[in-house]
């Protein structure tokens, strides 16, 4: 899919999102995605902060393959966190 269609995607959920007033759920239902942001993000911080990695590398799919993992593990674990994370925000969205 590549940057391009990615962004495509992802500015399109947004837009939905935003237009039903459902952001929150959105970042619970992208948590997967969150994660990796933000395992980015810390560690930049943490590297130009304190000159010390948070993970052995981000973002953190990558810092699982060097603990370890297989690439499968991964790709598997990380479905199944975002099938959970997408049936607590459908979850949600039914009682609210």
């Amino acid at each position: 899919m590549g940057d391009t269609g990615s962004l495509g995607i992802g500015g399109g959920l947004a837009a939905v999102a935003i237009l039903t007033k459902a952001e929150i759920l959105l970042a619970l239902i992208g948590g997967v995605f969150v994660v990796e942001v933000l395992s980015v993000i810390i560690q930049v911080v943490s590297f130009k902060t304190r000159g010390k990695r948070v993970f052995k590398m981000s973002p953190i799919h990558h810092h699982f393959e060097l603990t370890g993992w297989s690439e499968w593990r991964v790709v598997i674990s990380f479905w199944a966190a975002g099938l959970v994370l997408a049936g607590i925000g459908l979850y949600i969205n039914e009682v609210l």
